[in-house]
């Protein structure tokens, strides 16, 4: 056990090897209770060394939006077990788009370190130099692969911005999945790709995987949408093939996600 923390101080383990240096004390009553938060000394020595020899930090950049491989995940691409980061979105010349990495690719492991998930991805890869070169192990329409991706200088602020679904006019419903749906070239501000969704029903299994009216589902099954039909077709093709989950990618706010829904009599 640590010993108990003071902030701004060094954490100990029994053996009085540093482990941590502490960031906060968690205190209901304005004096310590034994409970601290402390950023590892492995990334604490990486940073005093850069700030040493160049007066900055830098940081190891793939250029991916990623997301956790969740069980219902899992199920969807038919993987042994929940585990590594899912990609959500390759930003545009980034060394991931450059090195051929896809969206719904999910990376497990690191220069052949396994990736616990999403957090443990972007913690090694935020410890690498730039330029460095790693080896990815993925795993894209059920088959394993290795690409070899040079990271670049994480910048300094990537924010996508996200078009507005006002003025969404509901035309054709999913009811299995609760949602009501219409093409996004006749929503204003929705861009020209996808589906937008205009209602949610409150209890549906969307709902429960935290869609939301405005979010533009883009791709069902790994195949781009236009219209509730092709939703609809989609949902009938995994039905037929036996799957559980069906798994949809979403632009939700200024992110882009997957999402895996339960099948259940759709």
């Amino acid at each position: 056990m640590p010993a108990p923390p003071d902030s701004g101080g060094p954490a100990f383990d029994v053996s009085g090897n540093v482990i941590g240096v502490n960031t906060a004390i968690f205190s209901p009553s304005g004096g310590s209770v034994g409970i601290g938060f402390d950023i590892p000394a492995d990334t604490a020595k990486l940073v005093v060394a850069q700030l040493k020899d160049k007066g900055h930090v830098t940081r190891g950049w793939l250029g991916v939006q990623i997301q956790p491989v969740t069980s219902d995940i899992a199920d969807s691409l038919g993987l042994k077990k929940a585990a590594g980061a899912m990609v959500d979105e390759p930003q545009s010349g980034s060394p991931a788009a450059k090195a051929g990495i896809k969206s719904g690719d999910v990376i497990t492991a690191v220069n052949g370190a396994q990736v616990k998930d999403a957090r443990e991805l972007a913690r090694t890869i935020g410890m690498m130099a730039p330029d460095s070169s790693v080896k990815l192990d993925i795993v894209r329409n059920s088959e394993p692969r290795t690409i070899t991706v040079t990271l670049a200088q994480m910048p300094n602020e990537q924010r996508a911005t996200a078009d507005s679904s006002d003025g969404a006019k509901p035309t054709t419903g999913v009811p299995h999945l609760g949602l009501q749906l219409a093409p996004a070239s006749e929503v204003s501000g929705a861009g020209d790709k996808g589906v937008v969704i205009t209602a949610v029903e409150p209890d549906g299994p969307a709902a429960e995987r935290g869609l939301e009216t405005g979010n533009v589902i883009l791709e069902v099954s790994g195949k781009p949408v236009a219209n509730a039909g092709d939703v609809r077709k989609a949902l009938s093709e995994a039905k037929s093939q036996g799957k559980h989950q069906i798994l949809m990618r979403a632009k939700m706010g200024d992110a882009t996600r997957f999402v895996a829904l339960p099948l259940g009599n759709a």
